[in-house]
């Protein structure tokens, strides 16, 4: 029985057995696949990491380069030469930053077709009509020996890395632009000293927004009329501090000067005020004797747009002995794709810089020859343009021609620039000229011109004290800048650098008739004459990107581009306020969320009585707030979403939605004289049969908040905060957008992660209520630094992001956090600290 049983057959289990095994073969098949999937998964996303250990042999050296990174992935470099130094930059900025480089290179030179095909067409058209790389490459040009030793060994450290790589080997960005046809096997052009310089321009722009400005004035004039036009646009308030109380004039005739200025503020009238910033900075640096160690501290926090990966790339550049031949030993932040360190310090003086945003751009009104486009009218003669053609290769489309129209005033943008081509289509009146076939737009601006920036910065680096980085800032053109300064014998100083144009007539608020001479350059106020100030009597310097000198200074800086104040204010307030500042105090005060616009609005408000429990409640939040806008405060939010009803509903009625004002410093500024007035009609409803006096619209207003964050945060309050709603997503400059899929944007966009500040406050994280997402950031503290000039390497510095920019490395996102909580990284400057703080050591050899 026994032994039948062992051997007896059941025809009923067989298939099971069947179905197992196949189960069993599929599963490790699907393993497998899995696990391959996974290595070539984990391949792709790392195979662009950078060598951060061992030796790397590179043609080209003169001697051994060491490349020490800390565990924040910060390189400090160490070389013989200033050949090697600047080569080996290049090297490490290329190892981290390629795709960075490569987009700005792209998009400085118009070329952004070339990656993501036809939807940046017309982008590249505008780029190719602006010329910066044209003009790019005529600095080079003119660069001496000495840049073009700099740029080209930048240049040859760039490519020794990328030379032996396919793109795909730089940047995961190109294997997903394989979705639209891009080939990331192929090898990638060589860097130029070119695509180096290109970039400044790119910045200049990003800091320089005079042409948008006369646009949305004339625009605005057209709409409103200029009595009502006047009201609108403001200037900053008398009460708010400049930078340069008592600036140096030099030997001038200064009721002549002042004379001609008058005219030109009366050709258009007074009270100008931009669209809309967010854009800005803070610096300020403190005397030894408002100090803890009685030497000054050095602060600084650039505001830029926010984006992925950071902006910045923190370095240390150390010639390991430093000579004439090698002056080099300067550590801080740099720009991917160009030498040197921007923002930093070296062994004997630190800087660091904000906008200045002077009026470097005017929009000429060319007469056009009818019977010739390619024609335009000087002095009563037509003139022939000068005529740059130019092609545009699209990926996976056909080239496109595009023919550049100069004047002597600057490209005509009139047909590439949209908000410029809005004019025309609006027929818009400036001046009495109707912009019509008749006429275009021509631009001119000093980045169009060949500068020496580079120069400046190379210089500034191996300044020793005050006059040598003055010497060092006559060289920096533009972008124009608030620079502070510090050195180690304890002075302190400022200097407003650029060339900042000297106008015939008019103050550059309204585009100007071309056709004659009357309204054309002169000149560039002469550097003696910028303001500057050394070792002033205040013991501090402060700026904020608000009015740098008052009424007295005899030249017009600009006539509508300055901020209006409350962060210079807030700023002054805080130091002075203080007694022996530390590092801890400069670091609380760039992180400070006070609302200075809510501490003027809300008294209003709060006069009113509500009947509704809700609009109560929230009424009684902002009555016990402290008007600091933290990620976690409930009042901040409703707040903000009730200032951006009050502005809606005082001001969208009335202008045209081309025109409407966001809710910053300059609304701020419209409602300190509104709230003094109930009955002005600014406050009535143009939509409703009735007259809306000032309390109804408040009134209305914090119930459209209210419903507002009932809709978007729940019906339950406790649960409103401000970091629910202020949120700050770093985007990739192409994948950013929601035009692609969900799965690849995953792969380089990171966040929301809650955030305190806002618009117009000293922690400037800025918000866009034209946005769909009106409290999102879209600007930021792009870095911080703090420095201590009796010890260099207690230096305190973060950005936003961190130093790589390849996704899922460990260093590009780990300063997230840090960035949005106000806290540091140290980097360290001397040799013994920087070893100290080192985790991989990378060795270039010849």
């Amino acid at each position: 029985m026994v032994k039948r049983a062992i051997h007896s057959h059941d025809p009923r289990g067989q298939p099971m057995k069947i179905v197992i095994g196949v189960l069993r073969t599929l599963g490790i098949i699907v393993l497998a696949l899995a696990l391959l999937a996974g290595v070539f998964l984990g391949y792709t996303l790392t195979r662009a990491f950078p060598q951060t250990r061992g030796t790397v042999r590179l043609s080209g050296l003169d001697g051994r380069v060491e490349i020490l990174r800390d565990a924040n992935g910060i390189p400090h470099l160490y070389a013989d030469t200033a050949h090697d130094l600047f080569l080996a930059q290049g090297f490490v900025h290329a190892q981290d930053r390629f795709w960075q480089m490569d987009f700005w290179r792209h998009t400085t030179a118009g070329r952004l077709s070339e990656l993501v095909g036809d939807s940046q067409v017309e982008t590249d058209v505008f780029l190719r009509t602006i010329g910066w790389r044209r003009v790019a490459e005529q600095e080079y040009a003119r660069a001496d020996a000495e840049m073009k030793a700099v740029l080209d060994a930048y240049a040859e450290g760039v490519n020794a890395y990328i030379a032996s790589r396919t793109y795909a080997d730089l940047g995961l960005e190109y294997s997903a632009l394989a979705l639209v046809g891009f080939n990331p096997a192929r090898k990638p052009e060589p860097w130029s000293p070119v695509d180096s310089l290109a970039w400044a321009k790119a910045m200049a722009w990003d800091l320089g927004g005079n042409l948008d400005d006369e646009i949305y004035r004339a625009n605005l004039y057209q709409a409103l009329g200029a009595e009502k036009a006047g009201q609108f646009l403001v200037d900053p308030p008398g009460d708010h501090p400049v930078i340069v109380p008592d600036p140096a004039l030099g030997r001038l005739d200064l009721d002549a000067v002042r004379a001609r200025i008058d005219a030109a503020r009366a050709l258009f009238g007074n009270g100008f005020g931009d669209q809309r910033r967010g854009l800005g900075s803070n610096n300020w640096v403190i005397g030894g004797g408002r100090t803890d160690t009685g030497q000054p501290l050095l602060a600084n926090d650039p505001h830029l747009a926010i984006q992925m990966p950071a902006i910045w790339y923190l370095v240390g550049l150390h010639c390991r002995t430093v000579t004439a031949a090698c002056p080099y030993d300067v550590v801080g932040y740099s720009l991917a794709g160009d030498p040197g360190v921007i923002i930093g310090h070296n062994a004997r003086i630190a800087w660091g810089v904000t906008n200045v945003n002077p009026d470097v751009q005017d929009l000429f009104i060319e007469k056009i020859n009818p019977a010739n486009p390619n024609q335009y009218e000087v002095n009563g003669q037509w003139v022939d343009m000068t005529l740059v053609r130019e092609t545009i290769q699209v990926l996976g489309g056909d080239p496109v021609e595009v023919t550049v129209r100069y004047t002597r005033n600057g490209p005509i943008i009139s047909e590439a620039y949209g908000d410029a081509q809005a004019l025309f289509a609006n027929a818009v009146t400036v001046n009495g000229t109707p912009l019509d076939a008749n006429y275009a737009l021509a631009l001119r601006w000093t980045a169009l011109e060949p500068g020496d920036i580079f120069r400046a910065v190379i210089h500034i680096n191996r300044a020793r004290n005050w006059d040598e980085f003055r010497a060092a800032l006559r060289d920096w053109t533009v972008p124009s800048q608030n620079f502070v300064y510090a050195d180690v014998d304890g002075n302190i100083g400022y200097q407003m650098p650029s060339h900042v144009p000297i106008r015939a007539q008019g103050d550059g608020s309204l585009p100007v008739p071309g056709w004659t001479d009357d309204y054309q350059w002169t000149g560039y106020i002469p550097f003696d004459e910028l303001p500057y100030a050394f070792n002033p009597p205040q013991g501090y310097i402060a700026t904020a990107n608000q009015p740098v000198v008052g009424p007295e200074y005899p030249y017009l800086i600009t006539a509508t581009g300055f901020d209006m104040g409350y962060r210079g204010r807030r700023i002054n307030e805080l130091i002075q306020a203080a007694g022996a500042l530390s590092m801890d105090d400069i670091a609380a005060i760039q992180g400070d969320n006070k609302n200075l616009g809510a501490e003027e609005l809300l008294p209003a408000l709060l006069a009113l009585r509500f009947d509704d429990p809700g609009l109560a409640r929230a009424q009684a939040e902002l009555r016990d707030w402290d008007f600091q806008m933290h990620m976690d405060s409930r009042p901040a939010a409703i707040y903000a979403a009730f200032q951006a009803a009050l502005t809606r509903n005082t001001f969208y009625d009335d202008i045209p939605e081309a025109q409407w004002p966001g809710a910053g410093d300059e609304t701020w500024v419209r409602f300190r004289a509104l709230l003094a007035d109930p009955q002005n009609a600014w406050w009535d409803d143009a939509a409703t049969p009735g007259v809306e006096a000032r309390d109804d619209i408040l009134r209305r207003s914090l119930a459209d908040g209210v419903a507002y964050l009932q809709e978007t945060l729940g019906g339950e309050m406790d649960h409103w905060t401000w970091g629910r709603l202020h949120t700050s997503t770093f985007n990739n400059r192409v994948f950013g957008s929601a035009a692609w899929p969900a799965p690849v944007r995953a792969l380089f966009n990171r966040g929301p992660y809650a955030t305190s500040g806002g618009t117009s406050i000293v922690n400037a994280t800025g918000y866009n209520i034209l946005r769909a997402e009106p409290f999102a950031v879209t600007s930021v503290p792009s870095m911080r630094q703090i420095i201590d000039m009796t010890d260099f390497d207690r230096m305190r510095v973060i950005h936003t992001t961190g130093q790589s920019g390849h996704p899922f490395h460990a260093h590009y996102i780990d300063f997230a956090d840090k960035w949005r909580h106000i806290e540091f990284v140290t980097l360290p400057f001397t040799e013994a600290a920087v070893r100290a703080a080192a985790v991989d050591a990378l060795t270039l050899t010849p």
